[in-house]
């Protein structure tokens, strides 16, 4: 038993590198051509580390840009103009660690479903000394917001800077969702994310117009564990590890991306009080480093979709299309891989069952000198947005935005 378990962890950074080698060649050949283009837009603004595109719902077609160091801008109509206005400006909060720029900062923006009315916006982001996780409701003035009027209503702590997702949507039926992951660096050590007694590794839904919970929002009374025996009354699924991409489509269905470690990349369809298996599993399989079981009665729930690491290495997560631009893509989810740039539509049925899944676009990639690097890629989604007229906007790590075309 000791050997198996010195050995395993071993076997599984064998494997690992093994399917990262497969994924980076294939990265490197020849494929057949891309069945979309991207066009880049808003090309004379900065948009470094852009990690959002958001249409408030109050029928000004107005697009906010997030960017991870703290800026939200209005993007001009003119997607060849020079300037944007500037909506917020948090970077002089100083959000990130030193060690913790590629993940922390801002990671999430989501407007009231009543904003017209009440001019009221949500921010998740990064906060230091200690580290936690803050979700905050700000009110605007137009086309400016006014940080003075910041209620925070939820932190949340963190013990690392990685993987805390940080995403936040509001769903059809007005409430507020928030993506949270397991806070470890590796293996959820922690054991985090099957363990009810904290936020991190969930998707939390909470009421932003109740104030029942500690004076600062409300719990829905149909929450899997609203009477916070056992578990926290914020939690609405589990099993989480690094959930980054949350859209709601127009059947209902919460689609979540959950970032894989050594294996598999998973898309899930979020179902109240469901346990999507990490750490238990990575995927629909078993996780190898976890040596305990579940209990016997856990219902684990597999993904809709999973891919492994021979085609892509950290999934991106997107919303179904329903724009007119792009026909052949209606109805499709729209996702990526940020690592290697790859773009998928994947078409599923209502019982889960997926249809097919069709890549679209692989980024042009430079090859690292040393093999065992992973390549300069020249478009790495952080996002997948629809814009004003419901087209797809895509985010790229690198500073920049492109629309999908044909």
């Amino acid at each position: 038993m000791f050997r198996a378990h010195c050995i395993l962890p071993l076997l599984m950074k064998f494997l690992a590198s093994v399917l990262f080698t497969l994924a980076i060649a294939a990265a490197g050949t020849v494929t057949a051509a891309d069945a979309v283009k991207l066009t880049r837009v808003y090309e004379k603004i900065e948009t470094k580390w852009p990690i959002a595109v958001v249409v408030p719902p109050d029928g000004s077609g107005r697009e906010f840009l997030a960017l991870q160091r703290g800026q939200v801008l209005i993007l001009p109509k003119d997607e060849q103009a020079g300037e944007a206005k500037t909506f917020l400006d948090l970077s002089p909060r100083g959000m990130e660690a030193a060690n913790g720029k590629f993940e922390e900062g801002l990671n999430g923006i989501a407007f009231h479903p009543k904003f017209a009315e009440n001019q009221l916006f949500y921010l998740s982001y990064t906060q230091q000394k200690p580290k936690r996780l803050v979700i905050s409701e700000m009110k605007a003035s137009g086309d400016k917001a006014d940080d003075s009027s910041e209620r925070v209503l939820l932190e949340i702590p963190l013990i690392n800077w990685n993987h805390h997702g940080g995403n936040i949507v509001f769903g059809p039926d007005g409430y507020l969702y928030i993506g949270v992951g397991d806070t470890s660096k590796r293996n959820d050590e922690k054991r985090m994310a099957q363990l009810n007694a904290v936020l991190v590794g969930k998707i939390l839904r909470i009421d932003v117009n109740g104030r029942d919970h500690h004076n600062a929002y409300g719990i829905p009374a149909d929450n899997p564990f609203a009477d916070g025996v056992d578990a926290l009354p914020q939690i609405y699924a589990y099993g989480i590890r690094n959930p980054w991409g949350m859209s709601f489509d127009d059947k209902g269905r919460f689609w979540v991306a959950d970032v894989g470690q050594d294996l598999w990349e998973e898309i899930n369809w979020i179902e109240k009080g469901g346990n999507y298996g990490w750490s238990f599993r990575e995927g629909a399989r078993p996780f190898p480093l976890r040596t305990d079981k579940p209990s016997e009665d856990a219902k684990l729930i597999d993904p809709v979709f999973e891919y492994h690491h021979g085609e892509g290495l950290s999934i991106t997560g997107g919303f179904v299309y329903k724009g007119s631009a792009m026909p052949d893509l209606a109805g499709a989810y729209i996702y990526g891989d940020f690592v290697l740039g790859k773009i998928w539509a994947l078409r599923m049925d209502d019982s889960d069952k997926k249809q097919h899944n069709t890549l679209l676009y692989t980024s042009p990639q430079t090859p690292a000198n040393d093999p065992k690097k992973k390549p300069a890629v020249l478009v790495k989604p952080t996002a997948f947005c629809a814009n004003a007229a419901g087209e797809i906007l895509v985010l790229d790590w690198n500073g920049a935005v492109y629309r999908i075309t044909k």
